[in-house]
């Protein structure tokens, strides 16, 4: 099977640096794919109102891209929970309500979706052991990072030999949040104050969700990348919801971001 040449995705260079050819990641734009109107490109989102073909033609090009059939594509329903699933070769297609996939199996490819949040890709490439996580500012502050980790440490993975990186998310300069967000975060640790700065409007703040995701992989002893993309800025490239929500737009759509571990 040969891989889809239309699809472009960003790539990291810490992956670069330090996976190898054993396994293959991407963080897809919009670029490739087959939807029209405000899905225009590579929407994979299941839970849009595009339509139901041009979805499933999307995440089979995705899947093709890393020489691997649509059914080994494996995503979940995303909740912005602090869960993450263990898969391997019995994956049958099932979405589970959660926010991370870890494996050790090689030819399934972990799949998130994001129009905002920050997807983050994870690989112990000593042991073969990669993981993809959904990591909202609820996700990130309830612990989804960590528990990827933790999942991926269950399956044989060392925690000093993870490698993560932040894919395309909102960065601060978009992303203003109201009083009672702020609060939440200062009374989990007060010392998150430094992820809000003033904004324009009066008990408004702007926040850096990608500062705190790639704060929270530090912390949980992970080397870890932020390829520094603001899905907002990039309207050509990515969806955004945020964007769209200003806009009134009545729908949007999703980017996916991507590894595998290749088959010999």
């Amino acid at each position: 099977m040969q891989d889809d040449a239309s699809l472009s995705p960003v790539q990291s260079p810490l992956f670069g640096a330090k996976v190898g050819p054993a396994i293959a990641h991407g963080y897809f734009t919009r670029e490739g794919g087959v939807s029209e109107g405000i899905y225009r490109g590579l929407n994979v989102g299941l839970g849009s109102n595009d339509d139901r073909e041009r979805v499933s033609e999307n995440r089979a090009r995705v899947a093709r891209w890393f020489h691997a059939e649509p059914r080994r594509l494996a995503t979940v329903h995303q909740v912005h929970s602090p869960d993450a699933v263990v898969v391997d070769g019995s994956y049958d297609g099932s979405r589970p309500d959660a926010d991370a996939l870890v494996t050790a199996t090689p030819g399934i490819v972990l799949g998130v979706l994001s129009a905002d949040c920050g997807p983050v890709l994870f690989a112990d490439p000593e042991a073969g052991v990669i993981g993809a996580a959904h990591a909202g500012w609820k996700g990130t502050l309830d612990g989804i990072l960590e528990s990827t980790i933790e999942a991926m440490i269950s399956i044989g993975a060392h925690r000093e030999r993870i490698i993560a990186c932040l894919g395309p998310s909102i960065s601060r300069q978009h992303y203003e949040v109201g009083a009672e967000f702020v609060d939440r975060f200062l009374a989990a640790d007060d010392s998150y104050a430094s992820f809000f700065s003033p904004s324009g409007r009066n008990g408004h703040a702007m926040f850096d969700l990608p500062g705190l995701t790639t704060r929270r992989l530090a912390e949980a002893g992970v080397a870890a990348e932020n390829l520094d993309i603001c899905t907002y800025a990039n309207e050509e490239r990515f969806f955004s919801y945020r964007r769209t929500t200003h806009r009134r737009e009545p729908d949007y759509g999703r980017q996916i971001s991507a590894i595998c571990i290749r088959e010999v």
